[in-house]
């Protein structure tokens, strides 16, 4: 009979040795430790799907449009539903409407700018000849001549880059092939989550181990809440500073004020700096074709309305459904401009609101109910009640006079 060797026991004096240094390393480094390693794997996860994210721009990108309409339509859809429509009826009623304001917006933009377009030209030649009157003059002094030389500058590179400008040219051919099979996931995935929207969420939990799942179900669900409510809220306040901008530009007679409030209409979804960028604009449009005065009328049009959303409707709407402080909002603005221009500072905040929301749920998630154990003794019933002491004297006389009775 073989018998098989003991394993190895490390040497008692190595053990010591080891646990000697442990205790000369202070504990606040030890936690300290232990937390940069923890986050230094977590930023690197983030980094991998960032990294994978940008690769696949062209599916990631109108993936994210599609839920974001997805978060508007969807409860739409609901409150048509929940007024006894038919699912299909519904569902086909909040698509239509929301391309057909799309759609719409787009056409009278362009019907604005194809009937101003003559008389922009003029007002733009008027408008370059001041500004070249006002530079020739002290402390500028820009001559005709040096704008002259900045034009052949100018010409000469065009002329030396002309390959460059027609492959530049094809690129923007390839990316209308682009935009449109982005627009076709657009629409799958606002339709698919009309139909089927729950049980795609199922069928997303169900790929992560079964002990987890109830806690990412309950993440999802905060953050689907987290994000209706906060396109609900940027659709209001966007609609507000479009019609308050749009409005003063309108009585001010600033060209294209329609299409100054559609772009200040889709700026309002970058919370804080979108507006900002729009209502600049605008200032700039009212400057050059109407000169400084209706500027600063134009300027104080637009503090007013950014501070009729900074104080009232942000505060009566907001409440606690997208708790992200304000430098957050711009930070995140920030880095997701600085990552992937105008659709990363578009993008930026949603996700943020979404990701605190699901990681707070994540947190204060307890798990269902624990069952009553098999083993504890089962309840004891209720004792009887004690009889009234009014009720036992009139028992006890009623005893002795049959008992006088019997004796008879």
């Amino acid at each position: 009979m073989s018998t098989e060797p003991p394993p190895p026991v490390a040497p008692a004096s190595s053990t010591a040795e080891a646990s000697g240094v442990a205790d000369l390393i202070p504990r606040g480094l030890r936690v300290g430790a232990a937390f940069a390693w923890r986050l230094l794997v977590v930023g690197a996860a983030i980094a991998v799907v960032v990294l994978l994210a940008t690769r696949v721009a062209d599916i990631v990108i109108p993936f994210l449009i599609g839920l974001i309409l997805s978060a508007l339509l969807v409860p739409f859809s609901g409150w048509l539903q929940r007024h006894r429509w038919p699912k299909w009826l519904a569902i086909l009623t909040a698509w239509v409407t929301v391309f057909a304001v799309l759609v719409g917006l787009v056409l009278l933009v362009t019907e604005q700018v194809r009937t101003q377009l003559p008389a922009l030209k003029d007002q733009t030649t008027q408008a370059v000849q001041s500004a070249q009157s006002l530079l020739a003059t002290q402390p500028f002094g820009i001559t005709q001549d040096t704008v002259n030389g900045w034009v052949g500058t100018v010409t000469s590179w065009v002329q030396q880059h002309a390959s460059d400008i027609g492959s530049g040219a094809l690129r923007v051919g390839s990316s209308t092939v682009h935009v449109l099979e982005g627009v076709f996931i657009v629409i799958f995935v606002t339709l698919f989550t009309l139909i089927d929207g729950p049980r795609i969420w199922r069928w997303v939990a169900r790929l992560f181990p079964r002990a987890a799942r109830p806690r990412i179900d309950a993440a999802g669900q905060a953050g689907w809440r987290t994000l209706t409510s906060f396109i609900r809220i940027q659709l209001v306040v966007a609609v507000t500073d479009a019609i308050g901008i749009g409005v003063g530009a309108l009585i001010l007679g600033v060209p294209l004020a329609i299409p100054i409030a559609v772009i200040v209409f889709f700026g309002a979804f970058i919370p804080v700096v979108g507006a900002i960028v729009a209502g600049a604009l605008a200032v700039v449009i009212a400057l050059v074709f109407n000169g400084w005065v209706h500027a600063l009328i134009m300027l104080g049009i637009v503090i007013l309305v950014q501070q009729l959303e900074s104080h009232v409707l942000h505060p009566l709407l907001t409440g606690s459904a997208v708790k992200v402080h304000p430098l957050g909002i711009v930070l995140g603005v920030t880095a997701g401009s600085a990552v992937a221009g105008v659709v990363g500072a578009f993008f930026a905040v949603p996700l943020i609101a979404v990701a605190n929301s699901m990681i707070g749920a994540a947190r204060r998630y307890g798990g269902p109910p624990s069952p009553p154990s098999p083993a504890s003794p089962p309840d004891e019933p209720a004792p009887e009640p004690p009889v009234p002491s009014a009720v036992a004297p009139a028992a006890d006389a009623s005893d002795d006079v049959r008992g006088d009775r019997r004796d008879r």
